[in-house]
């Protein structure tokens, strides 16, 4: 289906662009949040009669997002979640569980079409999410997950908190060798000893 573009959008185009997408695409979401026109005479002629008012909004909702930008950019927040001893979570980080923490934090301007996470979050770390307040302002927040604000504390100054734990839990390991042991044979006390004939 051919479209008229009312706003910019990523990988499609700009305002006023006149692009081929899928119907259902067209038809499920951009038609309906009134982000397109079908692109025809009378929706043309419309468009241009309107183009100045559609740039001039946009441009207004441009300047609103950067002015919300800088409070957003650069942000940290933080999520104590349980996690196995290998750090994967049990279950995972979500869209929701970000604006959740942003708008405890007083970040009330975001919401979950905002924040772009191309995959839930299910293991420990510190991970960039990209938040975009409008199709040409976006922002990149840190959302740091881990067991307890303490661990987070150490997330946060760089530290790799299971690389730490591991490392721990291997300096105390020590494994008896035997370089002339057979695989899989185990030596017993009885066979060590010699056997003192009478």
């Amino acid at each position: 289906m051919e479209i008229i573009l009312l706003e910019r959008i990523e990988k499609l185009g700009a305002i006023g662009d006149v692009v081929t997408v899928k119907d259902g695409y067209a038809r499920n979401y951009l038609l309906p949040n009134k982000k397109a026109l079908r692109s025809n005479n009378a929706n043309k002629k419309v468009f241009e009669a309107n183009r100045a008012k559609i740039e001039a909004d946009n441009a207004a909702r441009r300047t609103d997002a950067e002015k919300a930008a800088e409070g957003v950019n650069g942000k940290q927040i933080v999520l104590i979640r349980q996690s196995s001893n290998a750090g994967h979570l049990y279950g995972s980080v979500a869209v929701r569980d970000v604006v959740d923490a942003l708008h405890a934090d007083g970040v009330n301007n975001v919401t979950k079409a905002m924040v772009v996470l191309e995959r839930p979050i299910k293991t420990l770390g510190v991970f960039d999410v990209k938040v975009a307040l409008h199709p040409e302002v976006a922002v990149t927040i840190q959302v740091n997950v881990a067991r307890s604000p303490e661990e987070a504390d150490l997330q946060a100054q760089g530290v790799d908190v299971m690389a730490d734990l591991f490392e721990k839990d291997e300096a105390g390991f020590t494994e008896d060798y035997d370089p002339n042991a057979e695989p899989g044979e185990i030596a017993t006390e009885a066979e060590e000893a010699p056997v003192e004939e009478a």
